[in-house]
């Protein structure tokens, strides 16, 4: 693990080209980068993170012209899209090009790609003149990283890991399907739905959990568990001083609210903002926290069900979830 500078992002650049991985920061979490054109690369990135092979990877790229490179095709949508939210936290969904390998995509004739908005991701992109799978840089399933020292205890065995602080955003990159006639969300995200519909506004908006069918995912965080702390999470509207009392201690909460009634109840509580946007930067950080102090349960309180907090929600649902 070592600060993000020009020498450390030569050597992370180097090893990819090699074919090897670099854990690496964006403006959502932490990647585990490959080259996404070296099919045995790619299958690094699987091994490390236990990831299934049926969940395919978003490819980064420093700006659009490297998206087109990798897309069989980039229609109008996609321009306007990139022209108005590239480099940000969109993922786009086209026709895949000839040389990104199945491995990539699940087997899948489609590849998702973004333009990511950190300075380092962009120095290594450009350094490296290639384009770089990858997904979330720590075990599959479990919380996502969004400092250096959440890579390193969850992936020991990275190469190297460049640091460049805590991730701004803190939640992973909104996926849109644009292969379909229709412009399909696969998966909320840290650019908020309602940016989205102002520009797509025939959206359509998931109808089913994907992980309940068979084959290949058509996005990145769609398996039913997901984003999970060692700890059991416990997702509740009301919870009341009965349920919690009778959970496995030591007891963590996490709540956007006060809730006086189990203030004596739990060993640490983990206070975040009321907002969507703020309460997303510290989400996975606070997951963590408490794991480090040896959680047995967290008691989550659910935050509104509506648009502003639907990608929180699919996080802390997929986290709840007592699917393998």
């Amino acid at each position: 693990m070592v600060p993000a500078t020009p020498v450390s992002i030569a050597q992370a650049a180097a090893l990819v080209a090699d074919g090897d991985v670099c854990a690496f920061p964006t403006e959502t979490v932490y990647g585990l980068g490959a080259d996404a054109t070296q099919e045995a690369a790619v299958l690094r990135i699987y091994e490390l993170k236990g990831r299934p092979r049926r969940n395919p990877l978003i490819v980064h790229v420093p700006d659009v012209a490297w998206a087109m490179r990798v897309c069989a095709a980039f229609p109008p949508l996609a321009s306007r899209l990139a022209e108005r939210h590239w480099p940000g936290p969109l993922s786009l969904v086209l026709p895949r090009g000839a040389h990104i390998p199945d491995i990539v995509s699940a087997g899948l004739p489609s590849v998702a790609v973004r333009v990511p908005a950190h300075p380092v991701a962009l120095s290594l992109l450009r350094a490296a003149r290639r384009p770089l799978a990858a997904p979330s840089a720590n075990r599959s399933e479990s919380v996502s990283p969004t400092t250096a020292e959440h890579v390193l205890r969850s992936l020991p065995g990275v190469p190297l890991i460049l640091d460049g602080g805590p991730c701004p955003l803190g939640i992973e990159s909104t996926v849109l399907d644009l292969t379909q006639p229709r412009p399909r969300l696969l998966r909320p995200g840290a650019l908020p739905l309602r940016d989205l519909l102002s520009d797509v506004p025939d959206l359509e908006l998931p109808s089913c959990h994907f992980d309940e069918v068979p084959g290949p995912l058509p996005s990145p965080g769609l398996l039913t568990r997901h984003y999970a702390p060692k700890a059991t999470l416990h997702l509740v509207s009301n919870p009341e001083a009965r349920f919690v009392a009778g959970l496995p201690s030591p007891t963590g909460l996490l709540t956007h609210a006060p809730l006086p009634q189990l203030d004596g109840l739990c060993d640490v509580v983990e206070r975040l903002p009321a907002t969507p946007e703020a309460y997303a930067v510290d989400l996975y950080a606070a997951l963590h926290r408490l794991d480090d102090q040896g959680m047995r349960s967290i008691v989550v309180l659910a935050p509104p069900r509506n648009e502003d907090w639907r990608a929180i929600f699919d996080r802390l649902e997929r986290a709840a979830s007592k699917a393998a």
